[in-house]
């Protein structure tokens, strides 16, 4: 009797065992949705788009503190080629302020209400040799709203704010021509190297910045991480990274100086593409640049460092709002 109570005991033990490790076993989770095709470079809904980006400019002291921080805050509207009739979309900058270090907020009336139409063009110039087509000459001589005039290298962060909407914007979340794009992304965790890779794009501007002065990317990926949601928004996450890039810049700030500049910029980030839409919803970038110049009239070189913080939303009203 004693024996067959301890039989007992041990095969109660065994089933209770059994119940509590099939309790404890993970449900299987319907992953189907993670792992279905999608389709990222269908055509973009006909509706007007507003966008606000702000991109902060920090730059750092070589013992690693920071010295000054630059903000500038660009709201532009587009409005579909579908809804203008016109050959490419319209691009309209509704406002553009700076604020350099602990100076006031002030707007830029160049660029007020300033429209354009984007064309994406297989090379990202245009006829003269501009990149997206934005108009060189909006950004010469450059003043504020006080009719304080902007320094060459400040006008510069005014013009490759328009460069750096259209890159993430367009470049990144439009099919690419002539390369690999995000028509490619059909699977999540798929990664491509993007039509953009190598590339060396001019960055001249206006009077100031010399012909000869280039931005040369790296490998440029463009991944397919995972889905999200935006306000409410279901998006594709899409990650892109530049790889090692580099530039070298000829800059005259005064007719009797001129400043030659070289370095490297690592920039990476993400686009949150609306899945009903195709319409970025929101893009987040940030870059490191270590860069040294020589001034022609000083004896030693100058070494920077710079971090760019971008952040794009997409604030267009829902309908009904």
């Amino acid at each position: 009797m004693r024996t067959h109570g301890i039989l007992s005991a041990i095969a109660i033990a065994m089933i209770c065992n059994a119940i509590s490790l099939g309790t404890n076993e993970p449900k299987r989770t319907d992953d189907s949705i993670l792992r279905q095709t999608f389709d990222l470079a269908g055509p973009r809904s006909a509706q007007v788009q507003v966008f606000d980006m702000e991109t902060r400019v920090i730059t750092y002291a070589p013992d690693g503190k920071r010295i000054n921080t630059d903000v500038l805050k660009l709201q532009l509207k587009c409005t579909p080629a579908r809804v203008t009739g016109k050959e490419a979309d319209e691009y309209t900058c509704l406002k553009f302020t700076l604020q350099f270090g602990s100076s006031p907020e002030v707007a830029v009336p160049a660029v007020a209400n300033w429209t354009y139409l984007f064309k994406n063009t297989a090379t990202g110039l245009d006829e003269k040799g501009q990149v997206f087509g934005i108009d060189h000459a909006k950004f010469e001589k450059l003043v504020d709203a006080n009719g304080q005039a902007i320094p060459p290298d400040k006008a510069y962060y005014v013009y490759n704010a328009f460069i750096d909407f259209h890159g993430f914007c367009n470049a990144f979340a439009e099919p690419a021509q002539g390369g690999k794009g995000i028509q490619d992304l059909k699977n999540i965790g798929q990664k491509i190297v993007h039509a953009a890779a190598f590339t060396e794009p001019p960055v001249n501007l206006g009077s100031n910045i010399e012909k000869g002065s280039t931005f040369k990317n790296g490998e440029v990926t463009l991944e397919l991480k995972g889905l999200s949601l935006v306000d409410k928004a279901a998006c594709a996450l899409l990650g892109f990274d530049s790889g090692q890039s580099s530039f070298q810049m000829l800059i005259k700030p005064l007719p009797n100086m001129e400043v030659r500049a070289v370095g490297a910029s690592h920039y990476k980030g993400d686009i949150y593409l609306d899945l009903a839409t195709r319409w970025p919803r929101k893009v987040t970038m940030d870059e490191l640049v270590v860069a040294e110049s020589t001034v022609s009239t000083l004896p030693n070189k100058m070494s920077a460092v710079i971090e760019r913080d971008t952040v794009i939303r997409n604030v267009t009203p829902k309908a009904g709002e």
